[in-house]
């Protein structure tokens, strides 16, 4: 079932504010919470993501019906390729080097401020060629 294109890229907006956070203060505790943002979103769907339970439940009804919906999986993919970013990023922060808990805590912001922003998923896109490739190669 296609979900409401608007939710993830709410998600990616207060992924956007989390991340930025995380990179200004150094909070590996705030990073600790976006990576089970991830891990949830990855698991279950974005809809069942903390961030997609919050659009559904208090943004949403203040919108007017959804125009745009999308395939569930991308979004999804996307979710899995945030948590690995959010993970390495948490390990730099707790464990060291410091320098890959912001390269990665950056790759991630950088991503979801692209599909906030300008509704670009960079995970969406990689999804989409994988499945292009694999296509092919059967």
């Amino acid at each position: 079932m296609d979900i409401d294109a608007r939710g993830p890229r709410f998600g990616a907006a207060v992924t956007t504010v989390v991340l930025a956070v995380v990179l200004v203060t150094g909070s590996a505790w705030l990073l600790a919470w976006q990576t089970l943002a991830f891990l949830l979103g990855a698991a279950g769907g974005v809809t069942r993501s903390p961030y997609g339970l919050l659009f559904a439940r208090a943004v949403r009804p203040r919108l007017g019906p959804p125009t745009a919906f999308e395939a569930p999986e991308p979004p999804r993919f996307a979710q899995a390729v945030g948590l690995v970013f959010a993970g390495l990023g948490l390990v730099g922060y707790t464990l060291g080097p410091g320098w890959l808990g912001l390269a990665a805590t950056g790759a991630a912001l950088a991503a979801a401020f692209l599909n906030a922003v300008f509704g670009y998923c960079l995970g969406c896109e990689m999804y989409l060629l994988m499945r292009r490739v694999t296509v092919r190669a059967e």
